[in-house]
């Protein structure tokens, strides 16, 4: 992966959130601006939302699964072990905020958001396309897959 690429892309997205939220809006944006010369990037925008609520939830489930198996257990890294799983929690919470705010705008307000027109263009799309798909949990298995 280019990460310098993906550094620049982080500079010009402007925004608080995590480095993967960051990437997330900057598709998100990307895909509303060419809505207009095709049609299909409004159901690519809505896949990826539905898919990245998807992994948040899923996440969460894990951390929450995790921390009861070790809760009954009784490890010695209790008191870290759960400080870790609030972080995931929250995190993910705020993840599940940031989605359900993109998907509470109407395709009628898109063209209002159209501020970033210049931050990312086709191969800056693709790169964050590539990277958020290789922060995917069978993305970083995929090694362990073949050698086995």
């Amino acid at each position: 992966m280019d990460q310098g690429s993906i550094a620049r892309i982080l500079k010009q997205v402007s925004g608080g959130e995590d480095e993967i939220q960051q990437l997330q809006k900057a598709l998100l944006d990307y895909l509303d601006e060419n809505t207009e010369t095709d049609a299909s990037l409004v159901f690519s925008r809505k896949f990826y939302i539905a898919q990245w609520f998807r992994d948040t939830t899923m996440e969460t489930e894990k951390a929450i699964k995790s921390q009861k198996d070790e809760d009954s257990s009784e490890g010695t890294h209790h008191a870290k072990d759960v400080e870790a799983t609030g972080q995931i929690m929250h995190r993910a919470e705020s993840r599940k905020t940031f989605l359900r705010s993109i998907i509470k705008i109407a395709p009628s307000q898109f063209s209002t958001l159209k501020l970033n027109s210049d931050t990312v263009d086709y191969e800056d799309a693709c790169l964050i396309v590539r990277y958020l798909a290789s922060m995917r949990p069978f993305a970083q298995s995929f090694d362990i897959y073949l050698t086995q």
